[in-house]
């Protein structure tokens, strides 16, 4: 279906492609192209999926990785999953991280309240090196388990950093996480130590976490240390039932001496799935592969060039915090935020983006929809002129999104729609430095991975929906799943569908040129008479309405068939009357198609959502069918969906 909101939005000059990193990538490596003046993206592309071998050990060359590579760069490249890069390879991922230079300004973080700190490289090193020393003192060894439970500062990258310089295994929630969304993830990997807080802030509110944590620890038998971070009062003592130490004594341990040598394909973070329809997955994440698979996104990807100043705004419980740190081995400094994107007003994070000088923007499509509803135009307040990028993902951007970001925030800047997951913690698809930014589209397929669309019979399609499929081994493919010792459950994820094939579970379309729209996530797909329509159709026009605040869309089981049902949570003052019925439903039939209008339209109260923001179609699938939602933790609003039960409307 052609859009006609889909134009070109930002195109780059010749001189943007000549200085970009993938360029200079390419004449100093690629040397089977003849003419790397006139070389496109779809070529290197290619290039780069029929030769995985050398692509990666140049993305490793080009990175300038500290470690040492092995003789053998990819092993059993057939298998999928098996497949093993640089098998024999040692390094150090805080290492990496940690190699730039001394008075190279590697954190600035800032919270609502307006508390800001600076940290140099120099100082940065010494923190990380010297809590490796209070870990190794407690008896953390390689493979062991250091868990966060904790805001987005600087003290939780610190952690981060020491547990990897040890070959230890770092994982983290956020603290908007209740007590049992906590130990549903951390009791199954085990943790030895548990690093925390106090309290965090949000919206002007100052919330401590006392009881959470006594409950926490208590909950985690494996647990022989935990740290505490006086993040509400750095001058206050607290006692709990529990033996602790305040974090600034981690300060006065004997700092390590050497990183410790581990494999590309030891593990380095263990991240969660959402947990909405069943226990966390604990997927675990290699060494090497985050590295690499990073470094290649960051500096050939998004262009992110040494002294850039990068900023996503995350908790450490979504897997962009993890990407976002990542992009220190890039030379850029990381910026953290903690706290409401909109507290004291819309304008929040554009404050932050003009006052340093932010070169990289990242944010989910869904904070993109909430400050266009907001009124607030950030380019008629801030000049912005360091910004080069806005990143979104999440969930799909739509049209108006793309549009709004162009005529609203900054006109000449590359629009980054990006996808992948916490499955790869890393993109499938992504920007890069070379294409044009069409209005609703992603740019393209990233570098060395085999992305297709596939349809139900397992056949490459264009230009129609279907299965987002990776039909290739790619490095950051997770080395396995936590208590998963025959790897039933890592299969049965991504590989039970197409065998051999990662299935990715989003809904989505390659356009002849190349790049891709995403509908939405597959499971979750409408299938009104057998004809599979995506949520985010829905979404894009019923957003839309200036009465309509946010909306979330699910199929019913309904008469042998499965019939469309759309909630929408209206903004004050609106009602939901026929006239407003008739206006979805006939703008959605002539927009987008019949299929797409609605059996019903109800009003809802609140939607719920993951704690990474996400709208959670499944749990109110499961809800309106009377399913039985075992791990309501895993959002950040349960109570919303109390809402969805016995609606007489879903009974006629």
């Amino acid at each position: 279906m052609t859009n006609p909101n889909h134009k070109t939005l930002w195109s780059p000059s010749k001189e943007t492609q000549k200085n970009s990193n993938l360029v200079e990538f390419i004449n100093k490596y690629v040397c089977e192209f003849e003419n790397t003046k006139n070389i496109d993206f779809q070529s290197i592309l290619s290039w780069s999926l029929q030769n995985p071998e050398k692509f990666w050990n140049y993305v490793w060359d080009y990175s300038k990785v500290i470690g040492t590579k092995g003789k053998t760069l990819l092993k059993d490249k057939d298998k999928m999953p098996g497949a093993k890069f640089f098998p024999d390879s040692k390094i150090n991922y805080a290492e990496n991280i940690l190699s730039n230079k001394d008075n190279m300004l590697a954190i600035i973080s800032e919270r609502e309240d307006g508390l800001k700190c600076k940290i140099t490289m120099k100082e940065l090193r010494k923190k990380v090196l010297q809590m490796a020393g209070y870990l190794n003192e407690k008896g953390i060894k390689k493979g062991d388990r250091v868990c966060a439970y904790m805001p987005n500062c600087p003290e939780t990258i610190i952690t981060m950093l020491a547990t990897s310089a040890l070959g230890a295994v770092f994982s983290s929630c956020s603290t908007d996480f209740g007590v049992s969304g906590v130990l549903d993830r951390f009791k199954q990997i085990e943790p030895k130590i548990l690093v925390t807080v106090d309290g965090y802030l949000y919206n002007g509110k100052r919330i401590d976490r006392y009881n959470e944590v006594h409950e926490i620890v208590n909950g985690l038998e494996t647990l022989e240390n935990t740290v505490v971070l006086r993040y509400l009062d750095e001058s206050k003592n607290v006692k709990y039932s529990f033996k602790f130490d305040y974090f600034e004594t981690v300060y006065f341990s004997v700092p390590i001496e050497k990183f410790a040598s581990v494999n590309f394909n030891d593990p380095l973070y263990i991240v969660f799935s959402s947990g909405t329809t069943g226990a966390p997955k604990c997927i675990v994440h290699g060494v090497g592969g985050v590295l690499l698979q990073h470094a290649k996104e960051h500096k050939l990807h998004a262009n992110i060039k040494e002294g850039d100043k990068v900023f996503y705004f995350s908790t450490c419980g979504w897997m962009m915090w993890n990407w976002l740190v990542g992009s220190l081995f890039s030379k850029a400094t990381v910026i953290l935020y903690e706290g409401s994107p909109f507290f004291e007003g819309p304008m929040k994070l554009w404050d932050l983006a003009e006052n340093e000088n932010i070169t990289l923007f990242g944010t989910s499509a869904k904070y993109i929809d909430a400050l266009r509803k907001s009124g607030y135009r950030p380019n008629l307040n801030k000049k912005l002129n360091h910004l080069k990028c806005l990143c979104s993902t999440g969930s799909p951007l739509s049209p108006e999104g793309f549009q709004f970001i162009s005529q609203h925030i900054k006109s000449d800047m590359q629009i980054g729609s990006i996808s992948g997951g916490t499955d790869i913690l890393s993109c499938f698809v992504l920007n890069n430095p070379l294409d044009d930014v069409v209005s609703g589209e992603i740019q393209g397929i990233g570098l060395g991975m085999s992305v297709e669309v596939f349809d139900h019979n397992g056949v490459s399609i264009i230009d129609e929906p279907g299965e987002l499929v990776c039909t290739k081994p790619f490095p950051s493919m997770p080395i396995m799943f936590w208590n998963d010792p025959d790897g039933k459950k890592y299969r049965d994820a991504y590989f039970n569908y197409y065998p051999n094939i990662w299935r990715h579970g989003d809904w989505t379309k390659i356009t002849e040129r190349g790049t891709l729209i995403i509908y939405g996530r597959s499971d979750a797909t409408l299938n009104p008479g057998g004809v599979r329509i995506g949520t985010a159709e829905i979404y894009k026009v019923v957003e839309n309405f200036d009465e309509v605040f946010e909306s979330i869309v699910v199929g019913q089981e309904w008469e042998d068939d499965i019939r469309v049902i759309l909630f929408i949570k209206l903004n004050d003052g609106s009602i939901l009357n026929q006239d407003l019925i008739s206006k979805i439903k006939n703008t959605l039939k002539t927009q987008v198609s019949p299929r797409h209008v609605p059996a019903k339209i109800i009003s809802i109260k609140d939607i719920p959502r993951t704690r990474s923001g996400k709208i959670t179609e499944l749990a109110v699938r499961d809800i309106i069918h009377g399913k039985e939602i075992k791990n309501s933790e895993a959002l950040s609003n349960p109570e919303a969906l109390e809402l969805y039960k016995n609606l007489t409307e879903l009974k006629n």
